[in-house]
């Protein structure tokens, strides 16, 4: 009699002891974090788009960030059991993972979506190929295949751009990428701010692109040629009054710009006189007009200098002080002279 009571209450123990014990194995895969270091490691973790929880979990394991596939996976799959309403949505994207995390804060974070970013800085005036070069040493995408996107035919028609690459048409500004990301993706958010800040300005309004093509171009000189932006609408109206009569524009910026993307030689510091008679259509000291593309990617200041240029009765400028930036404004050949030409070059923004 004693014995079958002895029985009985084991396998009436027993149930109890499997249930906390599982409770309780629970409790430390969901909550206690697999590295107990006092020193925690960030870990990057990348989940492409379309990956299941259960890679996702293979992943995490691979990383040494959870203890169990088996056991994240039920976790994101039947959430309710852990006090969670619904199944984990659990988003693709690149996360810094701390070693710290228990298994609950690791399905929260890739609920959440907040991907690791990348604050990238581009200076107005760079051109496609400085741009490129920042979004490779920066890890967001490889400077080819940025610059191979930039010449995309089918894209360049998406946003109807009359030219054979967006050279002028991707704003500088701050970002916030994600680590390898598609160069198309990056370039489309570029160029989608771009026209999010021309809207802005009156004179673009209403206007197709090819109609303001050519306020792109002259902006892209304008922007690698002046230094201080109370000055940007005079070499504008310089520039616009030039053009009018058929004058070339004379542009040290046009210079530098067939010397370092044509020629692929370094920036010049001072544009020499025997770089004047260099043979190209973007030397504006040889051909009157326009370059036939921008020659960078004008920020708003030189956008809205080249969209309502004043009017002016000056015809050239010259550098007056390299510390300070300012230029002197004349409306004859001779006062130009007296100012004192010279073929100092804008420097290249530092990245």
């Amino acid at each position: 009699m004693k014995k079958k009571s002895f029985t009985s209450k084991i396998f009436l123990i027993l149930p109890i002891f499997v249930i906390f014990f599982l409770l309780g194995l629970s409790f430390v895969n969901l909550y206690v974090p697999l590295s107990l270091k006092k020193t925690e490691e960030k870990i990057r973790v990348e989940i492409p788009a379309g990956t299941s929880a259960k890679k996702i979990a293979h992943i995490l394991k691979q990383k040494n960030l959870i203890r169990s596939e088996k056991f994240f996976y039920l976790s994101s799959r039947f959430p309710f059991v852990f006090a969670h309403s619904n199944p984990y949505s659990l988003k693709s994207g690149v996360y810094k993972i701390s070693s710290d995390m228990s298994v609950k804060q690791i399905l929260a974070l890739l609920e959440s979506g907040q991907n690791e970013y990348i604050k990238t800085v581009f200076p107005e005036g760079l051109t496609t190929s400085k741009i490129a070069e920042i979004l490779q040493e920066k890890g967001v995408c490889s400077k080819d295949d940025f610059i191979l996107a930039s010449k995309n035919e089918s894209l360049l028609k998406k946003y109807s751009i009359p030219a054979k690459n967006f050279e002028g048409f991707l704003f500088p500004d701050t970002y916030f990428f994600t680590p390898n990301m598609d160069a198309t993706k990056v370039l489309d958010m570029m160029v989608n701010n771009f026209f999010s800040k021309v809207n802005t300005i009156p004179q673009f309004q209403g206007k197709t692109v090819s109609e303001y093509y050519k306020t792109v171009i002259l902006a892209s000189i304008v922007e690698r040629e002046y230094r201080l932006e109370e000055e940007a609408p005079l070499i504008a109206s310089v520039f616009t009054n030039r053009l009018q009569k058929n004058i070339g524009l004379y542009s040290c910026a046009t210079i530098e710009y067939v010397i370092t993307e044509i020629m692929g030689k370094p920036h010049p510091d001072v544009i020499k006189y025997e770089d004047l008679k260099i043979d190209s259509p973007y030397n504006t000291y040889k051909w009157a007009g326009l370059t036939p593309t921008p020659i960078s990617n004008p920020g708003l200041v030189a956008l809205e200098a080249a969209a309502n240029p004043p009017k002016t009765g000056y015809y050239f400028f010259t550098l007056a002080d390299e510390r300070r930036g300012n230029h002197i404004f004349t409306k004859n050949f001779t006062s130009h002279i007296q100012a004192g030409s010279n073929f100092k070059t804008k420097k290249v923004a530092s990245f």
